[in-house]
């Protein structure tokens, strides 16, 4: 086993791991879990013409479509999102972040923005480094 390409591929796992525990801590400060941060943030970055569905959803969150139905209903119960109907398919429900879960969205991007920009070389430094190793 090539060693220098074992290392550099711990080595950014471990950046990408200090970030995402960064990411859970800060979504826990303000009082939810991280989870359902990411659940806001895939609703809030969805592409133009897609439909926030609970399939698109589970999709981008990489979870099974009975997890993202949980995960939403805790959402709801929190106040940070809202169900609808589809209008074109009365089946499937539309989620949407409500005014308190955008207020929160905002809050915890700009924290993760402020965590993220010092971290971005070294994280950077080890994607160039497995890179290297794997060329």
């Amino acid at each position: 086993m090539d060693e220098s390409l074992l290392r550099s591929l711990a080595e950014f796992r471990f950046q990408m791991r200090k970030f995402l525990s960064f990411s859970e801590m800060a979504s826990e400060r303000c009082g939810i879990p991280a989870q359902q941060y990411q659940l806001i943030q895939v609703i809030a970055a969805i592409p133009e013409g897609q439909q926030p569905s609970i399939t698109y959803l589970a999709e981008r969150m990489i979870l099974r479509h009975n997890s993202t139905v949980e995960l939403v209903d805790r959402a709801e119960r929190a106040g940070l999102v809202y169900r609808e109907s589809d209008p074109t398919d009365l089946r499937r429900s539309l989620v949407h972040i409500t005014s308190a879960g955008q207020k929160l969205l905002e809050q915890l991007v700009q924290e993760h923005m402020s965590e993220l920009v010092p971290r971005c070389e070294p994280l950077i430094s080890a994607l160039r480094q497995l890179q290297g190793s794997a060329e």
